[in-house]
C-alpha cells in the first residue's frame, strides 16, 4: 500500500490531507468543548446543530462550489479553500455567542466542501494507473482512521498544557501546512470541464438530473437498495459518539476536557481496527455477512449505552463507554467500507460518478436527520435518545438484511433503465 508515495506528488497531496485531517480533528474536539462552554449540558444541542449545518454543507453546497470553480486552476481552489479554512480556526478563539458558532461552522464546511472533490478530482490525474489509484484511495481511509485516534490523542495532550481554545490555532496549523504542500507541486491542468453524462441528442445533462440518476439507480438496483438502509444504521451510532461524547465525559462522569479526547479516540481505535483488517475478511467473508454484522454491532452497542451510563464509579463507567465506542467504531467501518465494492460490481462504468455522487449525498443527509435528533433529543434525557436510535437503527438493520438479495449482485443492465 506505501508503493504509491514514490510519487513524489501524490506523496505531497496525501501529505496534505494527513495535516488537514489532524486540523480537523482537533476542531472537533476544540468545537465540543467551546460548546461545554457555552451551554453546559446543553452542548449536544449546540454540537448536534453544528454538524448538521456541516452535513447542509456537504449535501447542498458541495455541488454548487464544484460547479463555480469548474474553470479555476484546481491548485488555486485547494490553496484557496484552505486559507479560508485557516482563517476560520484564527476566529473560533474568539468566539463568545451561540450565533457566531453557527455562521463560522457553515464557512469552515463549505470551504472543506469545496476542497473535497477538488482533491478527490486530482489524485486520478495524478495517479492514472488503476492499482495505484486503489492504493491511493485505502490509504485516504486509513488517514481517515488515523485522524479519529491521533487527533484526539493529540489534543488530550496539549489540553495538559493550554486551553481548550488553543487547539484551534493547532487547526490552523494543520490547513496552512496543507496549503503549503499543494503549493509544493505542480497539479495537471484541465483545459475545460469534463464532460458528464449526456441526455437525449447529446447535450450535456444538468446536474439535477445526474443527481436523480444516481438516486435512481440504487432504487432501481437490488444490490444497492440496503446500502440505503446500511447509511441509516451508521449515522444512528456515529451520530451518538460524535455529539454526546463531551456530555457524557463532561456532565454524566464529571471527568476534566483532556478525557474527552481520549473517549473519542476509542472510536477512532475501533474505525482503524477494522480498516487493518477487513482487507483480509473480506476475502474469506462475504460482504453481505460483515456489512449486516457491522450494522447488528452498531445497534446492540447503541442499546448498552444506558447500562455504561448508570455505572457509578466514573472510571469504570468511562472504560464501559470506551469499551462501546470501540464496538461502533469496528462496526461502522465495517458497514461502511465495503459499499464501494458494491457499487463498482453493480453498476455499470458509465454511471459510476453518478451512483458514488448519490451516495455522498444520501449518506449525509442521514446525518443530517441524526445529528440534529441526537442533540436536542438528547438535551432531554441521554437514556431515552440512546433508546431511541437503537430503534432505528435495529429497523433499518432488518430493511437492510430483508432487501439484500442472495443471488448475483451484479445488475449493470439496470443502469440503463433509470434516465
Amino acid at each position: 500500500m506505501l508503493r504509491v508515495l514514490r510519487f513524489r506528488t501524490f506523496r505531497h497531496l496525501y501529505g496534505a490531507q494527513i495535516v488537514a485531517l489532524l486540523g480537523t480533528g482537533l476542531a472537533t474536539v476544540a468545537l465540543g468543548l467551546l460548546a461545554y462552554d457555552l451551554a453546559g449540558d446543553h452542548a449536544g444541542q449546540i454540537l448536534g446543530t453544528a454538524l448538521a449545518i456541516k452535513m447542509v454543507a456537504y449535501v447542498f453546497v458541495a455541488p454548487v462550489a464544484t460547479a463555480l470553480v469548474a474553470a479555476l486552476p484546481r491548485r488555486a481552489v485547494l490553496v484557496g479553500s484552505d486559507v479560508l479554512r485557516l482563517a476560520v480556526a484564527l476566529c473560533l478563539p474568539a468566539v463568545t455567542e451561540v450565533w457566531q458558532v453557527f455562521v463560522l461552522v457553515f464557512v469552515l464546511q463549505a470551504a472543506s466542501a469545496t476542497f473535497t472533490p477538488t482533491f478527490q478530482s486530482v489524485i486520478p490525474d495524478v495517479l492514472p494507473d488503476e492499482d495505484d489509484y486503489t492504493e491511493a484511495l485505502s490509504l485516504s481511509r486509513l488517514a481517515g482512521d488515523l485522524e479519529q485516534v491521533v487527533s484526539p490523542t493529540l489534543a488530550a495532550a496539549m489540553l495538559v498544557f493550554v486551553s481548550s481554545s488553543t487547539l484551534f490555532y493547532g487547526t490552523a496549523v494543520g490547513f496552512a501546512g496543507s496549503a503549503a504542500l499543494v503549493l509544493s507541486v505542480v497539479i495537471p491542468r484541465v483545459a475545460a470541464p469534463e464532460a458528464g453524462p449526456t441526455v437525449a441528442g447529446g447535450a450535456p445533462a444538468t446536474f439535477w438530473r445526474r443527481v436523480i440518476r444516481g438516486a435512481a439507480l440504487f432504487v432501481a438496483t437490488p444490490a444497492l437498495r440496503p446500502v440505503l438502509a446500511l447509511n441509516l444504521v451508521v449515522a444512528t451510532g456515529g451520530a451518538f459518539v460524535i455529539v454526546q461524547t463531551v456530555v457524557v465525559v463532561r456532565s454524566v462522569f464529571g471527568l476534566p476536557e483532556s478525557a474527552v479526547a481520549w473517549v473519542l479516540g476509542a472510536n477512532g481505535l475501533g474505525s482503524m481496527a477494522a480498516a487493518l483488517l477487513l482487507p483480509r475478511v473480506l476475502r474469506v467473508v462475504a460482504e453481505r455477512r460483515v456489512m449486516l454484522a457491522g450494522a447488528a454491532g452498531i445497534t446492540v452497542a447503541t442499546a448498552l449505552i444506558p447500562a455504561a451510563l448508570s455505572i457509578a464509579d466514573p472510571a469504570w463507567g468511562v472504560a464501559g463507554v470506551c469499551i462501546l465506542w470501540v464496538v461502533i467504531g469496528l462496526a461502522w467501518a465495517s458497514a461502511e467500507t465495503p459499499v464501494a465494492r458494491i457499487i463498482r460490481r453493480s453498476v455499470g462504468r458509465p454511471d459510476l460518478p453518478a451512483v458514488f455522487a448519490a451516495q455522498f449525498s444520501l449518506s449525509h443527509a442521514c446525518w443530517l436527520v441524526t445529528y440534529p435528533l441526537v442533540g436536542w433529543l438528547g438535551s432531554a434525557s441521554l437514556t431515552l435518545t440512546a433508546a431511541v436510535l437503537t430503534v432505528i437503527a435495529g429497523a433499518a438493520t432488518v430493511m437492510a438484511a430483508v432487501a439484500w438479495p442472495r443471488g448475483a449482485t451484479s445488475v449493470a443492465a439496470l443502469s440503463a433503465t433509470a434516465e
